[in-house]
């Protein structure tokens, strides 16, 4: 953890009657960021200082190459916000923040507070991309690394592993332990459920409730360790996501004992459930009413609304997040409950992080079923009423719900994956539809194995699909060894501790070593690693085009195709083995009929018509 008050606070010089009484102990308590680098993207950092009536002071700075080019205060007393010009020539080193007594003709220096200014580590900022497979972890819930931070003394929950809902001891160390497993499993890239400090009383464990945006919470670590997991990922050619959230904040964060603005809090403060009727936000005939009732309403008490139309909040949430790009290394972000915040800041923000780092990505949670939802809030998306942003991609809610039908809903009339097949086809609504992420199942979720009714078959075809149709495919912890949670849709349940991950505690089962799991499990962990290992290098899924056929009976069949691979996917749904005529596909595979499993390597027939198993999942190379 960063201790940040004794870094940043130096000796407080007084005069021997200073006319504001200030202390040593009282005169700073926060200072966001707590430093900074040179020779950034941005030349401009907002300081924000909250410190014992610090906005009837007047801060100074002398140092080559910087300067303050505003200042900016709060309603109170309390707080300061430096905007702090950083020119390319400024070196890397230590400044200080003079701050000197407004009220007194001489401008007498009452303290000053070091700020640093680091040099940046040289390292590219590269994105996550559909060559890649992400594994989502919530991170209290998968593996205690350090069983010394389990209970942390001042925070208000401690370790209850048999609450559902509590916190259970996953960590930063436990994740870092099994980065290997990752890397085998053909995971490229880690996508981690918030794990900044989330100091609530309860329910902290799911990290959505931040009470400070420059901390890991102690409990899974520090902000050293979170950035030795990244340089540990990133050594093994992996990639690290962070979960973010603009929209709201934690009830317990320390800025809601004595507020910036009187508007940092949508509904001025007060508790307003949102109406979570997302398509107020295009709707024409919409009332400005529902838009707000929408958009700035909270979640729940616990998650205060942020007002992102706050332009000191807004600079404030959108410098938070270069900061952990930078300080981290990140691949990625994942943005919680993006249309809840305010529109016009969400295209200020995509556009801030994606200028800063052009071969960054980032993906949007909107949760919606209408494909032209989503299409909305992606970049180059040419709307009706002219709004733009910069958001690379969204996770596809509706591709994962058309799969799902698929497999669990008869259809009477066409073939069972006839929804997925035109939800493919609503493609065209997206100006970027391969920008996606798209997921058998996620932490807010059923488990796959779990909405396919613990049938193996079917969350067979759900991995091989999701594996291979366009997008960035995400899996979550466990899909691997089959975890579910038949007979409880709870949260905490959904969320339950990966097995083997709590060693201490005499796991009798563990995944990472496969010890304990089921035959069919087992069986399936192996397949999905063979895959997603195949995957790692296969052009055509990463880059290629997307051709699909309409669904016959049972099967549906569609081709990846890049300049040097051509694969062939097709999926049975059927108890019965089905006969497809390759006749059907010459638009793809141009004459040719000699097929290899991509897997296993077995050299299919080389006659017309190719017999495929009932409940297969199968991937072919077509060869030339």
């Amino acid at each position: 953890m960063l201790n940040r008050l004794p870094q940043f606070i130096t000796l407080l010089l007084f005069a021997a009657a200073a006319p504001l009484h200030l202390t040593a102990q009282s005169f700073i308590d926060h200072i966001d960021p707590p430093f900074w680098w040179v020779d950034m993207p941005v030349d401009t950092v907002q300081i924000m200082v909250h410190g014992d009536r610090v906005a009837q002071l007047a801060p100074v700075v002398d140092y080559p190459g910087v300067n303050i080019a505003r200042v900016a205060h709060g309603d109170g007393p309390n707080y300061a916000f430096i905007y702090l010009y950083i020119g390319p020539n400024a070196q890397p080193g230590t400044l200080a923040i003079q701050w000197r007594d407004a009220t007194n003709r001489k401008g007498k220096t009452v303290g000053r507070t070091a700020f640093e200014l680091k040099p940046r580590e040289g390292r590219s900022i590269q994105g996550y991309s559909a060559e890649d497979a992400i594994y989502l972890i919530t991170p209290d819930r998968f593996a205690n690394g350090d069983p010394s931070n389990d209970e942390v003394e001042g925070l208000k929950e401690g370790l209850n592993r048999s609450d559902d809902h509590g916190r259970h001891g996953g960590d930063i160390a436990g994740i870092r332990q099994n980065l290997d497993y990752l890397n085998s499993m053909g995971f490229t890239a880690i996508w981690l459920n918030p794990i900044l400090e989330n100091d609530q009383p309860q329910w902290s464990y799911h990290g959505y409730a931040t009470t400070d945006y420059y901390q890991v919470d102690p409990r899974f670590g520090t902000n050293a360790e979170y950035k030795a997991l990244v340089d540990a990922a990133r050594a093994k050619g992996m990639k690290v996501i962070m979960d973010m959230i603009m929209n709201h904040c934690g009830s317990e964060h320390w800025w809601m004992k004595e507020l910036p603005t009187a508007d940092w809090i949508n509904n001025g403060g007060q508790y307003t459930q949102t109406t979570h009727r997302r398509t107020t936000l295009r709707d024409p005939y919409a009332a400005e009413a529902d838009v707000a009732g929408f958009a700035d309403g909270w979640f729940v008490e616990a998650m205060p609304d942020l007002n992102q139309r706050q332009p000191l909040l807004a600079d404030y949430l959108i410098q938070n997040t270069l900061w952990w790009i930078e300080y981290l290394g990140l691949s990625g972000i994942r943005m919680d409950t993006y249309p809840y915040s305010d529109a016009a800041f969400m295209s200020d923000w995509s556009c801030a992080v994606m200028n800063a780092y052009p071969d960054f990505n980032v993906c949007g949670e909107e949760w919606s079923l209408n494909p032209a939802v989503l299409a909305y809030w992606q970049r180059d998306k040419a709307n009706p009423d002219g709004y733009t942003s910069c958001l690379p991609g969204l996770l596809d809610f509706p591709l994962h719900h058309a799969l799902i039908q698929c497999l669990t809903e008869e259809e009477s009339w066409h073939s069972n994956w006839v929804r997925l097949y035109e939800m493919l086809g609503n493609d065209f609504l997206y100006a970027h539809p391969a920008d996606h992420v798209i997921f058998p199942d996620n932490h807010d979720m059923s488990r796959v194995h779990t909405q396919l009714g613990d049938d193996v078959r079917k969350t067979r075809l759900a991995a091989y699909f999701f594996a291979t149709t366009r997008g960035i495919p995400q899996y979550y912890y466990g899909t691997e060894i089959l975890m579910s949670n038949t007979g409880d849709d709870s949260h905490g349940n959904i969320r339950s501790d990966f097995p083997g991950g709590w060693a201490e505690d005499g796991d009798d089962v563990n995944g990472f070593a496969a010890i304990g799991l089921t035959e069919e499990a087992r069986a399936f962990q192996t397949e999905l690693r063979t895959l997603l290992n195949w995957r790692r290098t296969a052009t055509a899924v990463h880059s290629g085009s997307l051709k699909h056929y309409v669904p016959v009976a049972n099967s549906y069949v569609y081709f990846r195709e890049s300049a040097d691979q051509t694969v062939m996917v097709i999926l049975n749904q059927g108890d019965a083995p089905e006969a497809l005529d390759l006749g059907r596909f010459d638009e793809v595979l141009r004459g040719r009929r000699q097929l290899v499993d991509a897997l296993t390597g077995e050299a299919m027939s080389g006659a017309e018509k190719l017999e495929v198993p009932g409940w297969k999942a199968w991937v072919l190379k077509v060869q030339d």
